[in-house]
């Protein structure tokens, strides 16, 4: 999402790589706003030619550290007594740069919200390093929950035939989740794509019984990517569920309208997910 920025101003952008994972206990969406808004001041005030490093390592046995540095001017130090300051962009305001002084201000909000603290260190000349940490978490699992009658039953048909699942999701903890789920039925499998566009196409060639889909996708939203099956004769008649971090009752209300099959919410819920799925190959293959 930040890339193209910093490629105009041929930045090198460094990303971790997690072998282990890392996982921490934060609402997703905000996290995702945090990370853009200290992304974009990395690229927006770094030097041309400049690198941007983001860094994720374990503080202790229960909390993990996200930062991300630049390589631009650096701040003195009574410049960094004035960071988080609503609408204060130290000077910059004339400087052709766009911005209206309240990102720092949202990030640390928010942080502090999920009950983490952030910083930053600066040396003039050097660069910028701007970091937050949150409580760590263990790796998410499948409850036992029991699986609704009606779903164990048909799972354990004799002769059933396969039928395939597409998942278009780009968080990779929920796309564990969801083969977990689909593992515990013999007669489905589960294909998936990380964005839209990739659902898409996977949907046209493989032409799955049902689609689950999620809403914020790192290229096109889930909506763009239901209208563009809807409107394809070989995927329109494809049931695809709405599985979204999106659940106020607009969010709802909008994707209902749009000709979502079922709109159902995260924090996934084994039941409902695969009562739905159930509801759906129903009603597509009676």
């Amino acid at each position: 999402m930040v890339e193209q920025n910093g490629h105009k101003l041929a930045l090198k952008l460094v990303f971790p790589s997690f072998d282990p994972a890392h996982f921490i206990l934060a609402d997703r969406i905000r996290l995702k706003q945090i990370l853009l808004n200290l992304l974009s001041n990395a690229i927006k005030y770094n030097q041309m030619g400049g690198t941007v490093t983001v860094a994720c390592t374990r503080t202790g046995l229960d909390r993990t550290r996200i930062s991300v540095a630049d390589t631009g001017p650096g701040l003195l130090p009574e410049k960094l007594a004035q960071l988080f300051q609503h609408f204060n962009r130290l000077g910059q305001e004339n400087s052709g740069v766009e911005g209206t002084g309240l990102g720092l201000v949202v990030s640390k909000l928010l942080v502090e919200l999920m009950g983490g603290v952030i910083g930053v260190a600066s040396t003039v000349g050097v660069g910028t390093v701007f970091w937050f940490e949150l409580a760590s978490a263990a790796a998410p699992g499948l409850t036992d929950e029991p699986i609704p009658p009606a779903v164990a039953q048909a799972s354990a048909a004799p002769g059933a035939p396969l039928r395939t699942v597409l998942y278009v999701e780009d968080n990779t903890a929920n796309l564990e989740l969801v083969r977990q789920m689909i593992a515990r039925r013999p007669d489905l499998r589960l294909l998936s794509a990380l964005t839209g566009n990739q659902g898409v196409e996977t949907a046209r060639e493989s032409l799955p019984d049902v689609i689950l889909m999620d809403i914020n996708l790192p290229d096109i939203s889930g909506l763009e990517a239901l209208r563009i099956l809807r409107n394809d004769p070989a995927t329109a008649h494809i049931p695809v569920l709405a599985l979204s971090a999106n659940a106020m009752p607009d969010d709802i209300k909008a994707g209902r309208s749009a000709g979502f099959f079922s709109y159902l919410t995260k924090p996934i819920k084994l039941n409902e997910v695969m009562e739905a799925i159930a509801v759906a190959l129903a009603k597509v293959n009676p």
